[in-house]
């Protein structure tokens, strides 16, 4: 029993890593903007979080490099593909690539290097409780701080102003424009709101999660936020339930190999992969179903006065 609450509390934590970027990436979406570069600003915003926390000793401050760096690069991107209208795809691909070559070097330095011991976390008497209360009341602030996120962005494009010009223009550019909104800004900021979440996301890998540098440590997971979008069909609270998904996946390989299961460790290890491209191939049977709920715009250019 206490083994199976352990493996929801880790997967409480992994799952908390998707959802980040996925809610980020989300946003852009909605906007109208797509972002393969997640990957990329993930592996970026890792190390410089790494690095804030090795030369501060504090976690907060490794989040908020993070964050600046993700929101940086996606800044970078969307002018690229908002004001120069170049290839999103292509863009998006490009800044993966660098992503990874660019960490990769600037890591060289802090391969070696050691963070401080994190804090012990507990929430006052539910950390107390048998069994479930060591597992999932001692997490990290951030993996809570994810669900009010969740909350707090349903709120926002549901119920708010702000949130419905967002949305459209992430429907109807041409229409937000007539209207008198500035659609470039909202995406570019949109873009960047992606970038932050994308760039908290590496920061948690890099300072909590594993707390050490390993060059290309994302592995994969900006690929998988990115399919998680998709997944959710562009609902946050459904890309948590399915971040929350994954993680299990991820970490069920894990847990099966600690109770001895005979199955090899490359085939565990591709499990979270599978699932994401099973998932697909699931939800894509019915495209009807899938343009229903994406922004119409996604991926195509706007240019005022079309």
């Amino acid at each position: 029993m206490e083994s199976y609450a352990l493996l929801l509390g880790s997967t409480l934590s992994a799952g908390t890593v998707l959802a980040l970027a996925a809610l980020g990436l989300l946003i852009n979406e909605k906007s109208g903007i797509v972002n393969l570069g997640a990957e990329g600003m993930m592996l970026c915003s890792a190390i410089a979080g790494f690095a804030a926390v090795v030369h501060t000793g504090n976690t907060w401050i490794g989040f908020a490099a993070g964050m600046t760096t993700g929101a940086l690069l996606a800044g970078v991107f969307g002018v690229l593909v908002i004001w120069l209208n170049t290839n999103q795809y292509a863009t998006g691909l490009a800044l993966s690539l660098f992503g990874a070559g660019f960490s990769a070097f600037i890591g060289l330095n802090y391969v070696q290097a050691r963070l401080p011991e994190l804090p012990k976390y507990a929430i006052p008497g539910l950390s107390d409780l048998p069994v479930v209360g060591p597992a999932l009341f001692t997490l990290h602030p951030l993996v809570y701080l994810t669900v009010v996120l969740v909350i707090a962005m349903i709120w926002f494009l549901y119920r708010t102003r702000a949130g419905l010009v967002l949305r459209a223009v992430g429907e109807s550019p041409q229409s937000a424009h007539a209207l008198g909104y500035p659609v470039r800004r909202i995406r570019l900021m949109a873009v960047m709101f992606g970038g932050a979440m994308c760039g908290l996301a590496g920061a948690y890998i890099s300072t909590v999660y594993t707390p050490l540098w390993v060059e290309g440590m994302v592995s994969g997971r900006g690929w998988i936020a990115l399919a998680l979008t998709t997944f959710a069909t562009w609902r946050p609270a459904r890309v948590l339930l399915g971040a929350y998904l994954f993680g299990g996946v991820t970490m069920l390989q894990f847990h099966l190999q600690a109770t001895g299961v005979q199955v090899p460790s490359q085939v565990l290890s591709m499990l979270p992969y599978l699932a994401t491209i099973v998932v697909l191939v699931l939800i894509s049977r019915n495209p009807t179903w899938i343009r229903a709920n994406m922004p119409a715009s996604l991926g195509k250019p706007f240019y005022p006065g079309s």
